[in-house]
């Protein structure tokens, strides 16, 4: 592997695109230290150390930027918001259905896409504002927001555009770099933030060593685990008809249809966690009592039982609600049809999309169950901590072993790495050097 990777940076071109992606992610984090005008730093400082939970997932989605509140403090999320909620209506609107099938259908989608984002990003800008001053214990983190018309539109204006740039910034490594842009900017903001996290963890923990150790094994078990599950593939195979042309025969060749164990990769989790952080937005809006402190305690906070078991419930569910869309979206059976290849034993058309679909729902229940385990895992550890040391448990990351990278980090950490590995390989192969991925 070493070997291969000094392969790639002798060969101009490859070493061109490494150099090009680490200045890409270079911008993307010195615009993650710039500030939005009005800021309360200490109010911010507060909130960081007040907080794990959902400022740390959005802090995670915006690679590092929330943490100062930034310019990019949206990250791409609005972006990959807006891309799932098409993905998912595309199957259900005819006209959405048609447009991707047609000749430059994907550009127009992705068009429609962009669009959508901003009014996703105005919605968010607004909405982590206001979710995290009541967090704060009421502090507002940008003093004058929505009372200051002029700050109000200034904020808003620059969190958007924000949101584009981080967006353009991520096509460019996709286009002109290694890997896939927007995971390797988020990527780069887990790395970025994984040691102060982890000294947070040592310093804040009342029980540092046995918080070393449990994130060490947690970290391990994690990594073989994401491996597994994504690089896991069930193979149906498929036979393809004899067709004889003059003296030639075509055809025959037996092959298979990979189906992954977990095809959707992290976006349930996204999509889970956007949906549960309704409750605690939606309570900001109310006046202040017992009913909106419980909501925002459970679902702004992230702690209890009933808050972990919606969430592994809404992880469960769109994993199979959107590797479901992903297969339908796909059309193997109509493919196969149309290439004249079959599933032996297994009638081609409907029949055949049937066998895939339950094959599917089979192997989507490992998946959905490892990523529902991913996402409670925080609330495990804070169950054990609460459990073996009840008068010296400490809440948020300071004391939560899962939070350094978190079970979503995790996932994004292990297959970025692995995807950017494989697309070094293809360049490497495609100019005859071995392999080094074995």
């Amino acid at each position: 592997m070493i070997e291969g990777l000094r392969n790639a940076i002798r060969l101009p071109d490859i070493r061109n695109k490494i150099l090009f992606t680490l200045l890409i992610v270079l911008i993307y984090q010195f615009a993650a230290h710039v500030p939005v005008v009005g800021v309360d730093r200490d109010a911010m400082r507060s909130l960081i150390e007040n907080q794990g939970g959902l400022f740390g997932v959005l802090n995670l989605l915006s690679g590092g930027a929330l943490a100062n509140f930034s310019v990019i403090a949206n990250g791409v999320y609005p972006y990959i918001t807006a891309s799932i909620i098409l993905q998912v209506l595309t199957p259900v609107i005819p006209q959405l259905e048609a447009l991707s099938k047609e000749p430059g259908g994907k550009e127009k989608m992705e068009t429609y896409t962009y669009y959508l984002a901003v009014p996703f990003a105005i919605l968010q800008a607004i909405s982590q504002i206001q979710i995290f001053s009541t967090l704060n214990n009421g502090q507002q983190i940008i003093p004058g927001f929505g009372s200051d018309i002029l700050l109000t539109i200034t904020v808003i204006v620059t969190m958007t555009a924000g949101t584009m740039l981080a967006v353009w910034l991520g096509n460019q490594i996709t286009e002109q770099g290694i890997g896939n842009g927007l995971s390797i900017i988020i990527f780069s903001g887990i790395i970025a933030r994984a040691p102060s996290n982890l000294i947070r963890l040592l310093t804040g923990s009342t029980q540092p060593l046995f918080q070393l150790v449990l994130f060490v094994v947690i970290t391990l078990v994690g990594i073989v685990g994401v491996v597994l599950v994504q690089e896991g593939v069930r193979r149906i195979p498929v036979q393809y008809g004899k067709r004889v042309r003059g003296r030639r025969q075509y055809g025959g060749a037996s092959t298979h249809i990979p189906l992954k164990v977990n095809s959707v990769g992290m976006i349930p989790l996204i999509f889970a966690q956007s949906i549960i952080t309704f409750p605690a937005l939606l309570a900001g809006l109310f006046p202040d009592g017992p009913v909106r402190q419980s909501i925002t305690a459970t679902f702004g906070q992230q702690q209890g039982g009933f808050y972990w078991a919606t969430f592994f419930l809404l992880v469960f569910g769109f994993t199979y609600i959107y590797s479901d869309i992903m297969v339908g979206n796909q059309d193997l059976a109509d493919n196969l049809q149309r290439n004249g290849g079959f599933i032996p034993g297994i009638r081609p058309g409907r029949n055949t999309q049937v066998y895939i679909s339950r094959v599917v729902r089979r192997i989507t229940f490992v998946g959905a169950l490892f990523l529902g385990i991913v996402a409670i895992a925080p609330g495990v550890v804070d169950f054990i901590n609460r459990l073996l040391f009840p008068t010296e448990f400490v809440s948020g990351s300071a004391g939560n072993a899962a939070q350094v990278l978190s079970g979503s980090g995790m996932i994004i950490v292990v297959g970025v790495v692995i995807d950017t590995l494989r697309q070094l390989e293809a360049q490497l192969v495609m100019r005859n050097y071995d392999r080094f991925m074995r």
